[in-house]
This record gives C-alpha cells, structure tokens and sequence, in this order.
C-alpha cells in the first residue's frame, strides 16, 4: 500500500470516533469509582469523554482551569490570516451535556497519591480511584538566556500556548514595516509538535507575501534537521522564494541568548536584529505534573508503554505532551489517540476483565499554503523500549506531487480539524 493511499483510509473517516482509533473493551458489570482528570485539552477531555462511553456509570470529574479551550492545532493560521481566534476556540460544555462528565472550574495545585486525592487551589479536595494527568507543557523561559515570561508576554512571544500569544504574535507581524526580518527559533528536541515551527513559517511567510513581500524570515534552530523537512524547504522554495533562510544548529544557528529590549538574537553564528522575533523555549511535562512527582530528570513523564500507566504513582496514568512517548511525537492527535487506550483501561481496572489490546495512531497536518498541504501519519504499538511505530504502517507525503494532491491534502487537514473537535469534544 502506498503512502497516500495509507493517508486516504485515515483521512476518508476523520470526521468519526472510529477514525481516531476506538479500543474494544471487554463487556461486564459496570465499573464503580470516581476518575479525577487534570486538564481539557485533546487528552484530557478525550479520556474523560470516552470513560463515560465506555462506563456511564463511572464518576468523571474533569478539572480545568480555563472555560474554553483554544487549540494550538490551527493558531498558525490565524497568524497566517486564514483564520480568526474564535475559530479555534471550543467549550467543553457538551461533555457534561452528552455524556455526564462534571466540569470543575479550578486549578489542580497538588496531588497526594498515598491519600489519592488532587487539591485545587481554592482549597477544594477531589478524592479519586483513578488519577488522568494531561496537563500539557511547562515553558522553560529560563533555557534561553535574556528571556523571561516577561518578555514573552511584551517583546518576544512564544506563542506556543494558543490564545493571547497568538492574538500578539499576529498584531506584531501586522505592524511591522514591509522590509523586516522575522526571526523564527525553534527549540530542541523534544517539544510540542515538531512541525509546528515550521508550519509557522510557511504561514508567517504566506501572510508576508500577500501584505509585506519584501519581508524576509530567518529561521534560528537549535537542531540540525526537523519533521518533514524536505517538504517544507521544497515548498518554501516554490512558494517563497528567496523569503527564508533556515541555519541549522551546526551551522550556528541555535540562539545562545536574546535581548528584548535591542530586539536582538545571538546565535551560534553571530548577532541578528529582527522586527519580529518569535522565541519558542524548550519545555517539560506541565507543572502540576513536576508537582506531583510524576517526571523523569529530564521533565518529562514516564509511563508504562501499553497503558500510559505512570511509572511513577499508582492508580494514576500521565498522557499527551506530558509524557514520554517513545517514538510518538507530541501532537493532538497522539494525546487523542493515548486517551482512548488509558480510557479503556481504567474501565478494564476498576472492572478487574483484562485490558484491551494497544494500537495507538498519529496524523500531524501542516499547511504551507492555504491550498498547499503536507501530512506525516503512523501507527505505533508497545514494544521493549517504549512506544514503537509500526514499520511501514504510515509515511509522509510524496516529496513530488501535483498541485492537485497539495490541494487535496489541504482539504484533508481541514477535515482532520472538524474530526478530532467532535471527537475529542462530543
């Protein structure tokens, strides 16, 4: 079966639960308890969902902080101008409609995993049987010297939490004179959505070409070489030609420290002054996690392969961006995917039948241009040394194509869009 082929049969499902990849669990009484989950992203909000799927009668309380939730899948078209932030803004609201989950306004602050019990900061105490952690990310604003949340919020934003960043990002690139030089810097490995830097450029660069085309991006990385690499530089090339330059970390290109009030980067290579400049940090597992005790030396959180169980803590499962995922990347549709498997599991737990065998699935979309689009999808098992793709059970767009299949493939993310909403959100 060939690459695109593979892609058709995820794509030509998208808009169903089946698409995402839907574990069989065994039939049995029901599962008794209550399933505390901290954080309503796409894991989080699909493991609460598909608990009470699979177990209407199993108490799912989900706490987060935020009413709505505003996706990092798609903020890069709003910097493009593709899209408005209301777009990719969702309540959660059809959770508790639907499906029974109960909505707890709050901030988780602390967990006691002895006592099993997750304290909110007003104070309130949520007793579990189950614990979900999907928290998403920490920003490490201290891994690039001269930067601060400060200056992120003012100067430099990261813009790699989607919603007020974004909205700033977006206003800068309007203000800034026709001639400027965006400044792009991506961090290490690992990191939220590895395309999603460079899916950022092409957007930043569409955005430029059709207002400021005189504009130039430079794109400052602190690695050597990055996820769908070949069909972002070929479509830069043919799209938006002599408008980026990409260095690589070897070549200098990984930022040593910033300057927010010269608007300035030192890099490897030198000093470079830009009108925009757009800093993404290096990350770890969020906080309540680091809290908690659930991470690894290196900020991410370990858990079991076939059941995202933490390695950690009993009676609690870490999923999404949070954790350590072996060769899954940290992208929405990965922590869609953990979610179902750690749902089916918790049901199988508290109903004492056998878990569920493991698949999970990944599509990560990425627009160079709003009728240009690239795909990279896989299917992944539990192996020996943590989560393992599948060999040949996914691939990457054909590096030659035909206008044609850019545009289908840009269809197809918009698809993928709708699909994972519904399916993440009821």
């Amino acid at each position: 079966m060939t690459d695109i082929s593979r892609r058709s049969l995820l794509i030509a499902g998208a808009a169903s639960a089946a698409a995402f990849g839907l574990p069989h669990i065994a039939n049995a009484q029901g599962a008794a308890g209550r399933v505390v989950v901290i954080g309503g992203g796409f894991g989080g909000a699909t493991a609460a969902r598909y608990i009470k799927l699979f177990s209407p009668e199993t108490d799912v309380v989900l706490v987060e902080r935020d009413a709505t939730y505003i996706t990092c899948p798609f903020s890069n078209y709003v910097l493009g101008g593709i899209r408005d932030i209301n777009s990719i803004t969702h309540r959660r609201d059809p959770l508790r409609q639907r499906y029974g989950v109960r909505l707890v306004r709050g901030e988780a602050t602390s967990v006691d995993t002895n006592a099993r019990s997750v304290k909110l900061k007003d104070g309130t105490s949520l007793p579990y049987d189950r614990l979900v952690v999907a928290p998403g990310i920490e920003l490490n604003y201290a891994g690039v010297a001269g930067y601060s949340e400060q200056a992120a919020n003012t100067t430099m934003p990261h813009a790699w939490k989607a919603g007020t960043q974004t909205t700033l990002l977006r206003r800068q690139l309007e203000a800034m004179p026709d001639g400027g030089t965006v400044i792009v810097a991506p961090p290490a490995n690992p990191f939220r959505c590895p395309p999603g830097p460079y899916e950022r450029v092409s957007m930043i660069a569409w955005y430029l070409k059709t207002k400021k085309p005189k504009s130039k991006i430079l794109v400052l990385d602190a690695k050597d070489a990055f996820s769908k690499q070949g069909l972002f530089m070929a479509g830069w090339e043919s799209q938006y030609p002599g408008m980026v330059t990409w260095v690589a970390g070897k070549d200098g290109g990984k930022v040593e420290s910033v300057d927010p009030k010269g608007m300035t980067v030192t890099a490897g290579f030198g000093k470079e002054k830009g009108a925009v400049i757009n800093v993404i940090p290096p990350q770890t597992a969020g906080k309540i996690a680091l809290d908690a005790g659930l991470a690894e030396a290196n900020g991410w959180c370990a858990v079991d392969p076939a059941s995202f169980a933490s390695r950690k803590a009993q009676n609690v499962y870490v999923l999404g961006d949070a954790s350590i995922a072996g060769a899954m990347p940290k992208s929405g549709t990965a922590a869609n995917s953990q979610a179902k498997v750690v749902a089916a599991n918790i049901v199988s737990s508290l109903r004492g039948t056998p878990a569920p065998a493991t698949v999970f699935h990944n599509t990560c979309y990425s627009l160079v241009t709003p009728d240009y689009g690239i795909s990279v999808t896989g299917t992944y098992r539990p192996g020996p040394q943590g989560v393992a793709e599948v060999p040949n059970s996914g691939g990457v767009s054909p590096a030659r194509a035909d206008a044609a299949v850019r545009k289908a493939e840009a269809d197809h993310t918009l698809g993928w869009y709708a699909g994972i909403i519904a399916d993440t959100f009821g």
